[in-house]
């Protein structure tokens, strides 16, 4: 008889995993939590780690939530941390947050900032949906991919999706169905705005004979705007209706609306985002009269609210299409008068390339998960007195945190984490450095 694998579980590591030691092997579990003793079956082994599924409990965290809330967890590969209360989630990335910064940095915050979080359920205004039509069975499945597979899950909702939009699942899988084109549509993009709800539809083949029929009554029935996408993001269109008002979403507290394109970058959870650049600003503290840099500034949210402050802003980005949206609601909200947007890229700059904007009092930085290794890199002595850092990694802001602390003069003066993506083990976070 085979001696049952189990561990005792150490810690979580930043996918969520329990982490154990097992005979000097590094152990990484899928479903277990921090002091629970499980018993686990492997499904990768490595000379000096195993990445394994808990099939037993023995002993339960008192963290533990023992029904998550959404049918599919467990199956669907979308959320990872439903099983961990929510304010568990929190504190957990609090710690990776922590860890990454002293291990790969050798850094630690003379501050902790409180955590950032708001609803946890039907928070995502940004999703991409998987479309598979399965021949064998004649239907089609929507929804994201199952965990470790490039399979569609067979999900019928989604609780982190608003409600309205979670209910469209299963209406969508019907309504595919009927299309001539349900074997050549790849993947539903949700884009929600203030006033409108778009649906766009990656297409690899023009529409069929009937398709434009059943694609408006569906909009009709069901209040959505769908574009079309036959080639990449830029080719998407308006394709019905076409009145539908344009989608935006609005920072009340800097009197700000920014519009936006459905396959434009935004952040997911509009509640979060709002906090976020509330405390950014804070952080930041924007003075008239300052020049501040405002550094993967896509469509300037967190440039039009430092404008609004009266500073004078320089914002900088690699997409040319994201330049020229950032300079339309810069327009659209004016403050053109005090931004400026250049198209470049951060990822291959030196101290000239950034002399070239002139000397910033201060500096907001949110690169993607990169980081921004070559900008911090490229600091000389005029360098900002401040900076505010927004991340969505914590190992490459912790790679950029000891650029700046020790070799660039700058302290790591608060750090916080935030919760963007409740029961993901997806780390935001916002740091500040000074000199």
């Amino acid at each position: 008889m085979n001696t049952p694998n189990i561990a005792t579980i150490e810690s979580l590591d930043h996918e969520g995993r329990g982490v154990a030691h097992v005979d000097g092997k590094t152990i990484f579990i899928e479903g277990a939590l921090i002091g629970e003793v499980v018993e686990y079956s492997s499904y990768r082994k490595k000379p000096s780690f195993e990445m394994a599924q808990a099939t037993r409990l023995i002993k339960t965290s008192s963290q533990r939530v023992t029904t998550p809330a959404c049918p599919h967890f467990g199956v669907c590969g979308g959320c990872s941390m439903q099983h961990l209360e929510a304010a568990a989630q929190v504190a957990a990335k609090q710690r990776v947050l922590e860890d990454n910064l002293w291990h790969i940095g050798k850094v630690r915050a003379e501050s902790i900032l409180p955590p950032i979080y708001g609803p946890t359920w039907g928070y995502r205004h940004r999703a991409r949906m998987s479309v598979r039509y399965v021949i064998k069975k004649g239907s089609v499945l929507v929804g994201f991919h199952e965990k470790r597979s490039r399979y569609v899950a067979d999900m019928h909702t989604c609780k982190v999706l608003p409600p309205r939009i979670a209910g469209l699942i299963d209406p969508l899988r019907e309504m595919i169905g009927r299309l001539t084109i349900r074997e050549r549509l790849a993947q539903i993009e949700v884009s929600l705005g203030q006033d409108v709800d778009v649906l766009v539809l990656r297409n690899m083949d023009p529409l069929g004979a009937g398709d434009d029929a059943i694609l408006r009554d569906f909009a009709d029935r069901h209040r959505v705007q769908f574009f079309l996408q036959p080639k990449g993001p830029d080719s998407a269109y308006a394709f019905y209706p076409l009145d539908a008002p344009k989608l935006n979403y609005t920072l009340p507290e800097f009197d700000v609306t920014m519009p936006f394109h459905p396959t434009e970058f935004t952040q997911v959870n509009p509640y979060i985002n709002r906090v976020l650049v509330r405390r950014a600003l804070r952080l930041l503290d924007p003075q008239p009269g300052e020049r501040i840099a405002d550094l993967f500034c896509g469509l300037g949210n967190f440039t039009l609210p430092i404008a609004r402050s009266g500073a004078c802003v320089v914002g900088v980005e690699g997409s040319d299409a994201l330049v020229r949206r950032a300079r339309e609601n810069a327009a659209y909200n004016g403050l053109s008068e005090r931004t400026e947007f250049h198209a470049a890229n951060l990822f291959e700059v030196a101290e000239d390339t950034l002399g070239q904007w002139g000397r910033f009092d201060k500096m907001l930085i949110d690169p993607p998960r990169d980081g921004a290794a070559e900008v911090v890199k490229a600091f000389g002595d005029d360098a900002p007195g401040r900076i505010v850092y927004v991340s969505c990694s914590p190992s490459t802001l912790a790679r950029d945190a000891a650029e700046l602390v020790h070799n660039k003069g700058y302290r790591l003066a608060a750090a916080g984490v935030v919760n963007m993506f409740p029961h993901t083990a997806h780390v935001e976070s916002i740091a500040l450095f000074e000199r």
